[in-house]
């Protein structure tokens, strides 16, 4: 018989609510997750505390294990604490560095992994990918994505709002991000999975067109199943590529050369998508995220993130070095240091206008 249809690595629970994490113990207890109770928890030294406090009692058959960073080497003492104990799976419970790690040592060890995120920072939240600090600076690390998925509105108001405004940021990129896979597609003749890049364009749309803002519970929601959505779609594919193209070269160039300076990612990958999109000529579409990234708080300028127009110029400049073999409007352009300050000084005259 012929295979019709394929199977999508997607988390067998989604809860994006107010109040999530008071179900927290029913959706664990899902036989798909944990039969037992017996699970591991990796949370943070800071806030993980009085998370923890407020979940323990609902969570008797509940180990917790303290991160320290977001580092390789803390994912694998993870996976070395965790291992032999028979969990029935791995719980990160934090911000993008714990739900990494978390990920990291549950592969490590064989174990499922659930993903209850306390921020909507960037879309790593639920995709296959653990981003971790190594000896050479940051490394990308192919995982299974999250069994199950929880995210507490309410506990997202609470974060600081820095978080939120660079999960904007993260989705909205997607957008160009899909236009570089296209022209990678046109150019170079790279296949497109047309379900991926419909589902990652769809997710940072969906953030782009909403009239809503951060204090609002329905655009919080929004973001939220888009940065889920995003991840899904990077399952898809099999890799980063429906959420990765030159706003992220740029951003991974701003880590590299202004590694104490960098801002944060969403903020970085934001402006440089508004830039993408001037490079290949949809200057509406680019005023357009200028417009929006500057509704929610968000840098549309690299002087808005303490940086010169000369460090950006460079930053575009390397951009193509930190993803070797990726083919983004940069590589297509070529461009030369004087004629991406020339399309700098265009893009800052026009969305200044």
């Amino acid at each position: 018989m012929p295979v019709l249809t394929r199977l999508i690595p997607s988390p067998v629970v989604v809860d994006i609510s107010c109040g999530a994490l008071d179900n927290l113990a029913g959706v664990l207890a899902d036989q798909r997750i944990s039969a037992s109770g017996k699970l591991a928890f990796a949370v943070s030294g800071g806030s993980g505390k009085a998370l923890r406090e407020r979940l323990s009692p609902m969570l008797p058959g509940a180990d917790w294990y303290e991160v320290g960073d977001g580092t390789i080497d803390s994912a694998v003492k993870l996976a070395d604490d965790i291992k032999g104990s028979r969990y029935d799976a791995v719980v990160g419970l934090g911000g993008g560095k714990i739900i990494d790690v978390a990920k990291y040592a549950a592969a490590r060890v064989g174990l499922p992994m659930a993903a209850v995120a306390t921020n909507l920072a960037h879309d790593g939240l639920c995709s296959p990918i653990s981003i971790l600090d190594n000896d050479n600076g940051r490394g990308s690390y192919g995982v299974p994505s999250p069994i199950a998925m929880v995210i507490d509105l309410d506990v997202v108001r609470d974060a600081p709002v820095r978080f939120v405004r660079s999960g904007i940021g993260d989705a909205i990129s997607n957008i160009s991000a899909i236009a570089d896979w296209e022209l990678a597609h046109r150019v170079k003749g790279e296949p497109v999975d047309g379900l991926a890049a419909a589902m990652a364009r769809t997710a940072g749309q969906s953030v782009l067109r909403h009239p809503g803002g951060i204090g609002d519970d329905e655009f919080l929601t929004v973001l939220a199943e888009a940065l889920v959505l995003s991840g899904i779609a990077m399952s898809i594919s099999g890799d980063s590529r429906p959420s990765s193209g030159a706003c992220h070269e740029i951003s991974h160039a701003f880590d590299l050369l202004y590694p104490k300076r960098a801002a944060s990612h969403g903020e970085q990958v934001g402006l440089g998508a508004a830039f993408a999109m001037h490079l290949r000529g949809a200057h509406e579409d680019s005023a357009l995220f200028a417009e929006v990234l500057r509704r929610h708080g968000l840098p549309v300028l690299p002087e808005e993130i303490g940086f010169s127009p000369d460090e950006f110029v460079r930053a575009v400049e390397y951009a193509p070095q930190t993803r070797p073999g990726r083919f983004t409007v940069l590589e297509h352009l070529d461009l030369t240091n004087d004629q991406i300050r020339d399309a700098y000084a265009d893009y800052a005259k026009t969305i200044r206008s």
